[in-house]
């Protein structure tokens, strides 16, 4: 028999969600079926799995051994061999903010945010790595809660992450950037001469296929997503322009499209349409402030390719 407790970054999910992490190899059928036979119990009592757990509460495993383990290891993607080969010493990203439940931090440009592949390393590991090795979360809270971005960037956008260290602050950001609370403001370097602030709207169409999107004034199909850019010139040089760009829905590649399909592609950003006169390849978009719900702000400084980027379009004519 296998006894746990749960613990705070446990609580408030359902039963049958934290058993399918706990048990991370076993079919659903096998879970649902063990929790008929009363083989798999919460505070001794049946359970069918759509409770909501509680700080504290017991729950009982009537399985052999070889049952558990069987069912209960880690599987081989999630990274956890390769998070002890990180050096702390020199995390490749800043630490912007951080409390008992959320850490902002400054993903630098070329890091992808989430895995694409299984071999990855991607910000979540280092996220998780910090944490880890910083005694803020364990290896044995990894079997049933896993910190997580909340936000995603692109690889070559760089800027602010926001990470869940808890479930709490998980669910909190993730629900308060669904509904808008948590405000976010871009810069980026276009093409072109941008003279005044304006505030643009579109339907987003998306080609997964080529994993590119377009925009367009009308709704051409039911998939099509309604978006909302306002931007505004922040400094002007020979021929380009550093906006601050508030994202107020935040659509697959929106600020990029969006700013294209006006005639400002960013700058580096060959996808959609950028010049490659100036020999600069990677985009020019940065992920630079947010302002939480209780008014909180974070910045990320501009990274100084932003600076080398703008010097080649030619001397600064007025901010």
């Amino acid at each position: 028999m296998q006894e746990f407790h749960i613990r705070k970054n446990e609580a408030g999910q359902r039963f049958d969600k934290y058993l399918k992490k706990l048990l991370c190899n076993a079919p659903a059928g096998f879970i649902y079926k063990m929790l008929r036979k009363k083989n798999i119990v919460l505070n001794d009592k049946r359970a069918g799995g759509e409770e909501k757990l509680q700080f504290n509460d017991t729950v009982k495993l009537y399985f052999a051994d070889e049952t558990f383990q069987k069912f209960s290891a880690l599987q081989k993607t999630d990274g956890k061999s390769r998070i002890a080969d990180i050096d702390l010493e020199h995390l490749p990203f800043g630490i912007l903010y951080e409390d008992e439940d959320i850490l902002v931090i400054d993903k630098p440009c070329g890091m992808l945010s989430q895995k694409a592949k299984p071999e990855d390393i991607s910000a979540n590991e280092y996220i998780m790595a910090y944490l880890i090795r910083s005694k803020k979360l364990s290896e044995e809270d990894l079997k049933t809660f896993r910190p997580s971005v909340c936000n995603r960037l692109d690889r070559n956008t760089s800027g602010i992450l926001i990470a869940g260290k808890t479930l709490r602050g998980l669910q909190k950001m993730s629900e308060d950037l669904k509904t808008r609370r948590i405000k976010k403001y871009y810069r980026c370097l276009v093409e072109g001469i941008v003279g005044a602030p304006c505030h643009i709207v579109g339907y987003l169409q998306k080609d997964a296929g080529k994993n590119i999107v377009s925009v367009s004034k009308e709704k051409q199909s039911e998939e099509d997503k309604w978006i909302e850019t306002d931007y505004s010139p922040i400094c002007h040089y020979a021929d380009a322009t550093l906006l601050e760009v508030h994202l107020i829905t935040g659509r697959t590649h929106q600020i990029r499209a969006h700013l294209s399909s006006i005639g400002h592609p960013v700058v580096g950003d060959l996808k959609y349409g950028a010049s490659k006169k100036y020999g600069i390849f990677s985009q020019m978009l940065h992920a630079y402030r947010i302002r939480l719900e209780d008014k909180t702000e974070i910045i990320a400084p501009l990274p100084e390719r932003f600076q080398k980027a703008a010097e080649a379009f030619g001397k600064k004519q007025g901010g």
